[in-house]
Order: structure tokens, then C-alpha cells, then sequence
């Protein structure tokens, strides 16, 4: 299922896939993926202060609006709220269907992963973790 989200198989960019990444891992407070995509979100250009919000759960906003609406669904996603009916229309006209099951399946597989490494207590950079 990761190989799914590799560059060259996914249909969103890896800022895109980084925005939803660090919200999830950082909702379940798994230290090791939050840790690895903080800096991987650094390192596919999105600015240091964007995830450091991201991280914290701050807010945060971003000026490409298919980047604002990943951020805005996985934000929701991520909290358990619902999904409003403005948000989801969005969703659908700026992301489409393809691109909206790739961002729930990309949570999904993430939570598993941050539930695998709170259960495991793995610290954020435990060599032989990646």
C-alpha cells in the first residue's frame, strides 16, 4: 500500500501528500512519523512555519488552493468532525474523487502506522525505522 503514495504513483504532489501526513501522525502524537514528515515537509517546500503550525495544530493556510483544501480536509478528517457540505463541494471540484480517496486512504494507512509506533514506543529518530 506505501508504494501506492510514492512520487510516481500518486495523483497528489508530495506537499499535498505532506500536508495530510503531518496532520494525522501529529493528531495521534506518534513520535517518529511526525518527526520524519516534519522534516520531509521541509524538505518538498513547504515553509518552516507552515509545518510547524501543522505539527502543533495551529491553523494554517497556503495560497495554492488545492494544498488549502488537503489541509482544510485532513484537518477535519483528523479532528473526527463531519465534513460540511461547503468543504466537501470544494473538495470535489478542486481535488476531484480520485485525488479526495487518495487523501482519506493516505490518513488511513498513516494511522496505522503512528498506532503501530505508539505501540511499539518507537522515539522519534530510532535508527532502523524507516
Amino acid at each position: 500500500l506505501g508504494q501506492h503514495f510514492r512520487p510516481e504513483q500518486s495523483s497528489l504532489t508530495e506537499r499535498e501528500r505532506e500536508i495530510a501526513v503531518i496532520i494525522i501522525t501529529s493528531r495521534w502524537r506518534s513520535a517518529y512519523p511526525t518527526a520524519a514528515h516534519e522534516k520531509r515537509g521541509k524538505e518538498v517546500g513547504l515553509p518552516a512555519a507552515t509545518v510547524e503550525a501543522l505539527v502543533a495544530g495551529l491553523p494554517a493556510s497556503f495560497s495554492d488552493a488545492r494544498e488549502q483544501v488537503v489541509y482544510e480536509m485532513a484537518t477535519a478528517l483528523a479532528g473526527g468532525g463531519l465534513v460540511s457540505q461547503g468543504l466537501y463541494d470544494r473538495a470535489v471540484q478542486t481535488l476531484g474523487h480520485e485525488r479526495i480517496t487518495d487523501i482519506i486512504v493516505l490518513m488511513g494507512y498513516y494511522t496505522a502506522v503512528s498506532f503501530t509506533m505508539n505501540f511499539y514506543d518507537v522515539a522519534a529518530g530510532t535508527p532502523g525505522s524507516s
